[in-house]
């Protein structure tokens, strides 16, 4: 006999695993600090309400960008410290666009795909903009120029993408994270390192539901096909 879980009771795990993080950080139980801790918890859940399409996923998003900002500036990771202001301006322009940037006739945007056009621009883009950011973290003695500035242009591209609800974005976001992993464990940063672990599982449940998604909204006809339908003797 199957256990079958409800949303309820699985988000009632999640609080409870929250409350105990934070005061086992509070207590000093583990080595983590509370900024790493809240940035932890923050994240997770952000990570989890974008695999549900929750739109609660951006205020949240923006609590966690404000913990890592002092995060990455203690840990002298600049280009990632200055990523979290863009995210915040991104995630006020993403709650908008998932509210109100859907098709003519519908309210909502929905889970599309990117045109080769567009993933030859981000490519092309992304490339640019990963060297000078290399050079820019170079000249300020940034800790790892390369991989920050890679995971950084990563992030931004990623991001575009999610705000659009382009599919695309969980292949960026996971081979984002699979860099942040090793990046975050070589700056003592192990908690946000497990987390980061952490969203590569969420990133591959949210690919598998938004395909689902996608093929569940390309079966629904458009509003004059279903008139027709409804119409039709």
């Amino acid at each position: 006999m199957k256990l079958k879980l409800n949303n309820n009771f699985l988000w009632g795990i999640f609080i409870l695993l929250s409350g105990a993080l934070i005061t086992l950080s509070y207590y000093h139980k583990f080595s983590m600090t509370l900024t790493e801790t809240f940035g932890f918890i923050t994240g997770a859940w952000c990570v989890i309400l974008v695999v549900k399409q929750n739109l609660w996923n951006f205020p949240i998003g923006i609590l966690n960008n404000i913990f890592f900002i002092i995060l990455f500036y203690k840990a002298r990771l600049f280009a990632d410290m200055g990523l979290q202001f863009v995210y915040i301006l991104l995630g006020l322009f993403g709650w908008w666009q998932w509210l109100f940037g859907g098709k003519a006739g519908r309210n909502t945007l929905q889970v599309s795909r990117s045109s080769a056009g567009e993933a030859l621009v981000l490519a092309n883009s992304g490339a640019f903009a990963t060297y000078f950011l290399t050079l820019y973290l170079q000249s300020i003695d940034g800790a790892s120029p390369f991989l920050d500035a890679l995971t950084t242009v990563g992030s931004l591209i990623a991001q575009y993408l999610l705000i659009f609800k382009r599919i695309e974005n969980w292949f960026v976001w996971i081979s984002v994270d699979i860099v942040y992993i090793g990046l975050y464990i070589s700056r003592d940063l192990y908690l946000t390192s497990f987390l980061y672990a952490v969203f590569i599982s969420l990133c591959v449940s949210g690919l598998i539901a938004w395909r689902k998604q996608q093929k569940a909204s390309s079966r629904v006809p458009s509003g004059s096909e279903k008139n027709f339908i409804e119409e039709k003797p």
